[in-house]
């Protein structure tokens, strides 16, 4: 029951925000009563902290199980973005404002852990990039792998983006590419023209 409640409440939360789902609602979904949610847990605040830690374990799983393909690292950085979508399709920059508002503590304790994954799996995908001539051999691995982050994180911010003027799909693939084309070799352009092109059709 305790795993049923938490892919409800993060199908709720992403969808529709953290401080916007009641636990009512989350009853009301499952057809349980509130009780039986508190028998799990405490609070709504370790709810939401569960929910988030479990959907980033999985998310990070998937990534994860893509780079160990050590796919070309173009390829690789366009199958994160895909898969991301695929699995994130349903989240609204409320649920990740609301996050940050109202759950200041889990938020942090999420970025941190989303900061080391990345730096790790893109620090991994710009050595590869460089090494089959791909990205540059004059970037700073580490400073790039902080500004990506930086920069994913940064797209979600609604105050910057309104979710009114900018699609969330379309400011992740426009960063990605934004993010390939200022590392890249003459290499690395044509690689990256052919996905445009191959994504395209």
């Amino acid at each position: 029951m305790k795993e049923k409640i938490l892919e409800k409440a993060g199908e709720l939360f992403i969808k529709y925000g953290f401080k916007s789902v009641t636990m009512d609602e989350i009853a009301d979904q499952m057809g349980i009563s509130k009780k039986t949610i508190y028998t799990h847990f405490k609070n709504k605040t370790l709810l939401v902290k569960e929910t988030v830690m479990s959907f980033f374990d999985m998310i990070a799983h998937g990534i994860d199980c893509i780079c160990e393909t050590q796919k070309d690292p173009i390829e690789e950085l366009f199958a994160i973005k895909n898969y991301t979508h695929e699995n994130l399709k349903d989240e609204s920059c409320s649920s990740h404002y609301q996050l940050q508002k109202y759950y200041p503590a889990i938020f942090q304790t999420l970025k941190t852990r989303q900061l080391e994954l990345m730096k790790s799996c893109v620090k991994d995908n710009l050595e590869r990039g460089i090494a089959l001539g791909l990205f540059r051999d004059d970037l700073d691995i580490d400073f790039i792998a902080r500004i990506y982050f930086t920069g994913v994180v940064g797209i979600k911010d609604e105050e910057t983006f309104s979710p009114e003027e900018f699609n969330y799909q379309y400011l992740s693939s426009t960063y990605l590419n934004y993010h390939i084309r200022a590392i890249a070799t003459e290499k690395g352009k044509l690689k990256l023209e052919k996905l445009l092109l191959k994504n395209e059709n």
